[in-house]
């Protein structure tokens, strides 16, 4: 950009078409009238004085104006805002920066400022959209007519070289409301702005090339939807159409199934689709930062198709939302009077509470002056903590101990009937529901098998049933007020953040279901969802007490071999909760990369498949198959584990083959986190193949790793049962209850309260 002129010169020459812009301005009158005399009379040779003589203003106004069109040219003698008050107002832009400013409902001021506008706009908007803190859960969204008033989700988006239509979804009935929702990161947005910007300049450009087909397919978008989503009232809503405002929905259905909507006046296309993306991923835990990002990655699919691939259209629907068919309706509770409503007296708000309770529960009994020694604690506050426990039942004296001198001791220990909680795990095959007490106790447990092609609402019905009955069958031990919660451990990968599994093995008829708010609504108690192999962890560290008092890998060997993570004093789970992910780590740690540089998805990393398989391979008589099983199934690895225990030379090569494969990745998994205990559980890891697992992944990680001369890496099998990852998910809930964590803990169980 040129600079401007110390003095009040000539502006040079004019082009010939700006020269009759300026003369038609100066023609016209208002307030471009004058600025375009002034650069015409600058043009001339005119200084500053004699232009502000000839058209009655300042030598100032003159002067302006001439820098301006030194600077700027031609738009920078255009309208400009003034300075703190826009002509006008974007009510969607204001609704974004409201909804995702930090602090939420008190960011009104802020957002005025931010936008330059006044605080009374900016609450009169909000008010407009019901966005205040004294309004209905529900807001309401002034498209043209108004969308019905209900919870609103983003559904789909379809894009073509004429027009954009943004699909949203009502909920039929009373709102409820609305959990802390996931606030969209100022990533994901960009990304979103870029995505769309790239998937239109492709629309635009296929349109160029002479396509004029009367439709290119948002008839059968439109009617695909309502039938993915009867349970919905969907409305299509014309971000932009090239063909005109009356025919911008021609295609639609006509059944009523999609009603038509204009994008509010006051609002653009682009900030209207920022305000509903904000209004959604805030008002629903389920509308996640994936949802999102999986929409960035359809639109740039079509923005980097090629030219003759046949995409003619950006169509993406998404799946699922916590509202199908029958979610609504709270089944009756099968617990007789109890209510299993979460935890009352047990809500502990003190962290050295959770100190003193770590600090018993790893030693068993301790007396209070040993607390005192091992947690830094004084004795009158670990005598004031241990005497509200004591009231609330959750310590309880021991015997007495002689002292050497003076009276003699009291020690204490958790009360293992103080607190219950269910844990239920997921497993293509069957569902596992336990009850267990504080100390680890299995009070109850139950088990119902389940098929891969199960309709999605059966399914979480089955869940819920399944978790009802094991309650009701242990109602005679557990306490009401001491029963904390239910954990759900699924296989992963997993989104933590609005609840859904993603892509679970063996079971795509359930795949993005955002199953942990489906199973709120039938329990009035916290429910927490973990990935099977990090549920199994956390049960290992709770259980095993001191045994497990340091860092560990837990290798869960189920429906692929995965990790959880005990680092630092917590679980690590990572940023997307999926960390442990150990198939790929083992496919380089053996260097089977396929030929486009992508880790092989390995065989030896799903046992109860791959371990049959290599068996009969090597000369072993196939098993036969359970009816509806395949020879890869539970019975085909056990009866194969047997066989190996028993001396088949086919069997055991088979079991240490994959054995072998594990420790390659588990050396690797040493090497990276420089840990000195691996713990082998799971459904695999049966009392048959336990030895050679455990001799094969010791040998491995002792004998190969970088630092093997300064540890010694102990392997060892799991204190859990077979029920490991269901006991885990149980042990989620004591762990998010009792442990004593600085950081996390509250963010960890926010979004999850007692429904």
């Amino acid at each position: 950009m040129p600079e401007a002129p110390q003095d009040d010169g000539p502006v040079g020459s004019l082009p010939p078409e700006h020269r009759a812009v300026l003369h038609r301005w100066a023609e016209e009158g208002g307030p471009l009238a004058t600025r375009a005399r002034v650069v015409l009379l600058a043009a001339e040779g005119l200084r500053d004085a004699e232009i502000s003589r000839r058209l009655g203003v300042s030598r100032q106004t003159a002067g302006t104006w001439r820098q301006r069109w030194t600077s700027a040219g031609i738009d920078g003698l255009g309208h400009r805002p003034r300075t703190g008050r826009p002509a006008t107002v974007d009510e969607a832009e204001v609704v974004t920066r409201t909804l995702l400013a930090p602090g939420g409902s008190g960011a009104s001021r802020a957002v005025a400022r931010e936008l330059g506008l006044s605080h009374a706009t900016v609450a009169g908007i909000r008010r407009r959209w019901r966005l205040s803190p004294d309004e209905t859960p529900a807001p309401s969204v002034p498209t043209r007519p108004p969308l019905p008033s209900g919870e609103v989700w983003v559904m789909g988006l379809y894009v073509d070289p004429r027009r954009a239509v943004l699909l949203t979804g009502t909920g039929r009935g009373v709102p409820r409301q609305s959990a802390a929702g996931t606030v969209l990161g100022a990533d994901v947005l960009a990304g979103l702005d870029r995505a769309v910007e790239a998937a239109l300049t492709a629309a635009t450009a296929r349109g160029a090339e002479g396509d004029d087909s009367p439709s290119y397919g948002l008839a059968e978008y439109l009617a695909e939807a309502g039938r993915s989503h009867p349970d919905l009232g969907l409305h299509a809503i014309t971000l932009w159409d090239a063909a005109g405002g009356s025919g911008t929905l021609q295609q639609a259905p006509s059944d009523g199934t999609v009603t038509r909507h204009q994008i509010p006046a006051r609002s653009t296309w682009r900030t209207f689709l920022r305000a509903m993306i904000a209004l959604d991923s805030t008002s629903h835990p389920e509308s996640s930062r994936r949802v999102y990002l999986d929409l960035a990655a359809e639109l740039e699919r079509y923005a980097t198709a090629r030219p003759d691939a046949p995409c003619t259209a950006v169509r993406w629907l998404r799946e699922n939302v916590a509202g199908l068919p029958g979610t609504d309706r709270r089944p009756e509770s099968t617990a007789g009077s109890q209510s299993w409503s979460g935890v009352n007296q047990i809500d502990l708000g003190s962290f050295n509470e959770c100190v003193v309770i770590e600090t018993v529960r790893l030693s068993g009994t301790i007396t209070r002056g040993e607390i005192a020694h091992r947690t830094g604690l004084t004795q009158q506050s670990v005598s004031r903590i241990a005497r509200s426990l004591l009231d609330r039942g959750i310590l309880i004296e021991d015997a007495q101990r002689r002292a050497t001198s003076g009276k003699p001791r009291t020690p204490v220990r958790l009360c293992g009937t103080a607190a219950h909680a269910l844990g239920i795990h997921i497993d293509p095959e069957v569902l596992t529901a336990v009850v267990i007490d504080l100390d680890g106790a299995i009070v109850r447990t139950r088990t119902r098998p389940v098929t891969a092609d199960i309709d999605p609402a059966e399914f979480v019905e089955r869940v819920a049933a399944l978790g009802r009955e094991t309650l009701a069958e242990a109602r005679g031990s557990v306490r009401e007020d001491g029963f904390l919660g239910i954990g759900v451990a699924v296989p992963g990968p997993v989104d933590i953040a609005s609840g859904t599994v993603l892509g679970p093995p063996l079971m795509s008829a359930w795949g993005d279901l955002p199953l942990l708010y489906l199973l709120q609504d039938h329990f009035p108690c916290p429910v927490l969802m973990e990935k099977d192999s990090t549920a199994a962890a956390a049960g290992e560290r709770w259980i095993g007490r001191d045994r497990r008092a340091r860092d560990f890998a837990y290798l869960y060997l189920g429906t692929g071999v995965g990790t959880g993570l005990y680092l630092n004093g917590d679980l690590y789970r990572g940023i997307s909760a999926n960390a442990g992910e150990f198939g790929q780590l083992c496919a380089i740690a053996l260097g089977r990369v396929a030929k486009d540089g992508r880790p092989e998805i390995l065989p030896e990393c799903n046992p109860p498949v791959s371990v049959p398989e290599l068996a009969v391979r090597g000369g072993m008589r196939p098993v036969p198959a359970a009816p509806g099983r395949t020879s890869g199934s539970t019975a085909a690895y056990l009866a194969v584990g047997e066989a190996a225990a028993a001396g088949d030379p086919a069997a055991a090569a088979a079991v240490r083959e994959v054995a072998q494969a594990v420790g390659r990745g588990a050396l690797g998994m040493v090497d990276l986190l420089d840990i000195d205990l691996i713990v082998l559980g799971g459904p695999f890891f049966t009392e048959d193949v336990a030895g050679f697992y455990l001799d094969e992944i010791a040998r491995t990680v002792n004998a190969f790793p970088t630092a093997r001369r300064l540890r010694r890496v102990a392997v060892e099998p799991s204190v859990l049962s077979a029920e490991a990852a269901a006991v885990g998910a149980a042990s989620t809930i004591f762990h998010a209850t009792f442990t004593p964590r600085l950081r996390g803990r509250e963010s960890r169980t926010r979004h999850l309260p007692a429904r």
